[in-house]
């Protein structure tokens, strides 16, 4: 008998996907391919029931023969195992990214004859209704804020992305490049940075820009978006006022807060000792920190501690120091911030944090000593990488130019090549 492969990602079936098994069944034998946490992932579709369940799901539907474990979203591997007769999907993957994927398979099956069959995409209100169910459970407070300590336990370092509006959220939740080698890559969560947040707003980033107002932007991006979130808590202030922060970010499905261990008037850590800059002591932060702990209603929601030690000239001891001490009050990950181009110290500790502490997540923002790769920094145990200010920074020069050349030439003319179709980017929210 003939074997035909089709692979899900799903964790609903509905009638597109039994649509796709009715059509593979008048070939032969069925068999399921059922994509990884890992490999779901990187195609955009995290999943909201474990792999084990997922397996269970497709065995139930009828004329299934096996289901097997595909762990890449590439097909190399299983196509090489199993050598289908066919291979079966929806024709939704004929452009976009996934066409990456596709060509590859292709190419594969050409090898020992093997043929693709592709299936029009169903698209009714019930298969819609559902796919708009999936991607709001995503997003609730519930499954947004768990995702973040799911992903440190699945990926080799999660990439992470600044934000500071709905419409850098949704660059960050959909922005899919082809990785090489057949593999599709994307950021798996967002950084809501208080310089960049104050900057959209015209402020200074002095903390100026209250609380009320960086929550308004929060929803702004939750509203649009499903992937996890990172706060810039710069100090968190007065302990008082920092554990009601805790609250109301875990209560809206914030994943962590990342609080610095500086105190007076903030001043951005880039700026070292060029300009004053108090290191709070080891026992206020500490305290701080368990503070914080204290008030948390789950596990789910981290409170990261960042040190500010070699920004200060303070010396890598007293940064390991810190780092010891604030894991003992309760703090769920370190993050260590250098303004050096070179990453060598930001390595240092690294290793050095690593020889005592396996399990504590390492958190790095590589904004001066950016020609270090993710893969890099995940081989000296960092476990998080966040790009904190880089859309903001490529943003204002553009637009900067922009203004500048219609004054220049009394028209837009000039400037139209460089911009974006208003068509392409009302399709990006349209997609929503």
């Amino acid at each position: 008998m003939k074997t035909i492969y089709t692979c899900f990602s799903t964790d609903i079936i509905h009638d597109g996907h039994l649509n796709i098994i009715k059509e593979a069944l008048k070939y032969g034998e069925v068999i399921i391919g059922a994509l990884s946490d890992e490999a779901s992932i990187r195609y955009n579709k995290f999943p909201t029931i474990p792999l084990n369940e997922r397996v269970e799901l497709y065995k139930k539907i009828p004329g299934v023969s096996r289901v097997v474990v595909q762990d890449r979203m590439h097909y190399d591997d299983i196509i090489k195992e199993l050598r289908p007769d066919y291979v079966i999907h929806g024709d939704n993957w004929q452009t976009g990214p996934a066409s990456i994927i596709r060509g590859q398979l292709i190419d594969l099956l050409k090898e020992y004859g093997g043929t693709l069959i592709e299936v029009p995409y169903t698209r009714n209100e019930k298969v819609k209704k559902i796919d708009t169910i999936l991607k709001e459970k995503l997003a609730m407070p519930e499954f947004r804020r768990k995702r973040l300590k799911q992903l440190i336990d699945i990926c080799p370092i999660v990439k992470t992305i600044e934000a500071h509006s709905g419409l850098t959220g949704l660059i960050a939740e959909k922005t899919v490049v082809d990785a090489g080698n057949g593999k599709l890559d994307q950021f798996d969560a967002m950084w809501v940075s208080s310089l960049c947040d104050s900057t959209a707003k015209g402020k200074p980033d002095i903390e100026l820009v209250d609380m009320t107002s960086r929550f308004r932007t929060i929803e702004d991006i939750m509203e649009v978006t499903t992937k996890p979130i990172i706060f810039d808590g710069d100090t968190g202030g007065l302990t008082e006022h920092f554990v009601y922060t805790v609250r109301t970010l875990e209560r809206m499905g914030v994943s962590a807060i990342i609080i610095e261990d500086k105190t007076g008037l903030k001043k951005n850590s880039l700026f070292g000792t060029e300009v004053k800059q108090t290191q709070d002591t080891i026992e206020n932060f500490c305290a701080k920190i368990t503070a914080g702990e204290k008030v948390k209603l789950t596990d789910e929601f981290m409170i990261i501690a960042r040190i500010e030690s070699l920004i200060l000239e303070q010396g890598m001891e007293d940064a390991l120091n810190r780092a010891f001490a604030y894991v003992e009050a309760g703090a769920d990950g370190i993050m260590i911030h250098s303004r050096k181009k070179d990453p060598a110290e930001i390595l240092e500790f690294c290793d050095k944090f690593r020889s005592k502490n396996t399990i504590t997540p390492i958190v790095v923002v590589p904004s001066s000593f950016n020609t270090i790769t993710n893969e890099e920094l995940a081989a000296h145990g960092v476990n998080i990488v966040i790009y904190a200010n880089q859309l903001t920074r490529s943003a204002f020069p553009a637009m900067q130019q922009t203004a500048m050349d219609i004054l220049k030439y009394h028209r837009a003319k000039e400037v139209d090549d460089r911009l974006m179709p208003i068509k392409q980017i009302i399709t990006l929210i349209d997609e929503l």
